[in-house]
Formats: C-alpha cells, sequence, structure tokens
C-alpha cells in the first residue's frame, strides 16, 4: 500500500471457490458483536450491474454522467462510470473512516496489504502465502505445512479473535 490508512485493513484472499464470501458473511456478525463496525471491499472479475436499466439512476448515466448518487432512506448507493476499477487505493479513499473501526476486504489477492489467504486443497490451486509476503495466516480446512498462524477455516470465532488480535483492536461489548 502506498499510503497509511486510518483504521486497520486486512484482506481475505484465495480463489474463486475458496470460501472468502462465506466466511466473511460468518465474520461480520462476530466482530459486530465485539463492538466493532466494519466496512467492506468487495473485488469482483465480473461486470456487476446494480443500477438497472429503465430506472431514473440508469438513465442518468447513459445519458452522460459520470457519478449518480442514489440516496433513500437509511441507504445510499455510489455509482461512478470510469475507466479504471481495480486500484484499492481507489477504493479505499471512498470509505468513510468516521464509520469503521476496520475494513475488510474480500479479494484483492494481489494486493499490499495483510491478508488472511482462504485455502482449499480440492481445488487444485497454489497457495499464495509462499510468494506473498503479505500474507499472515491461513484458514483452511485442511493439514498444511506452513509457519504461518493455520486457523481453522470451520471456526470463525477463533478468526475473528485472530483479526481483533491482529489488528489490535480488541472492544469491549457496551
Amino acid at each position: 500500500m502506498t499510503r497509511n490508512w486510518p483504521k486497520p485493513i486486512i484482506a481475505l484472499a484465495g480463489y474463486s471457490g475458496s470460501g472468502k464470501t462465506t466466511l466473511l458473511s460468518q465474520l461480520i456478525p462476530l466482530l459486530k458483536a465485539r463492538g466493532l463496525s466494519i466496512a467492506v471491499i468487495k473485488h469482483s472479475h465480473h461486470a456487476i450491474e446494480l443500477d438497472k436499466p429503465g430506472k431514473d439512476s440508469h438513465k442518468f448515466a447513459e445519458a452522460g454522467a459520470e457519478q449518480v448518487i442514489l440516496s433513500c432512506p437509511h441507504k445510499r448507493y455510489h455509482f461512478s462510470l470510469q475507466q479504471q476499477h481495480d486500484d484499492l487505493n481507489e477504493q479505499l479513499s471512498w470509505i468513510n473512516w468516521q464509520l469503521c473501526d476496520l475494513v475488510i476486504i474480500e479479494g484483492y489477492r494481489h494486493s499490499e496489504v495483510a491478508k488472511i489467504e482462504i485455502h482449499r486443497s480440492d481445488l487444485g490451486k497454489p497457495l499464495l502465502f509462499p510468494n506473498d509476503k503479505h500474507v499472515i495466516a491461513v484458514a483452511s480446512p485442511d493439514k498444511l505445512n506452513t509457519d504461518l498462524p493455520l486457523l481453522d477455516l470451520n471456526k470463525p470465532k477463533l478468526i475473528s479473535d485472530f483479526i481483533l488480535a491482529y489488528t489490535n483492536n480488541v472492544k469491549i461489548v457496551k
């Protein structure tokens, strides 16, 4: 990372089908129960269309607006039409740092942030950590040969404890 961010950032990195989304869906409520506010950035290699053709916001974008903000009670959506969207620093710049204690990134496996590698041997994919100095632990249901902390992918509570300890962000539930 080329920048120091005001709050801890940790990524869940691994190949498609490894269980990143499932784990993140389990970690969020566990971390929230400890009093943390969580921001998530998810990287996708596929085109995603949240803004549906025929809707007003889509019409504005089609008419040439580079940014459209759709606001309704309790939610705000920001659509930005841009050529380059894969830069993690740019995505992090959109975070409202006042409203979060921790940012968890799903994907961006080539980024220069602390990562927990999610690995399943049955996918037949190589491990990231031997070639990635940013991997701080591996979460897997398999027994692996590593000097890094090996976390049981089937025990999200232990993984949430590891994240809290690593980020030094332990909070007491009020």
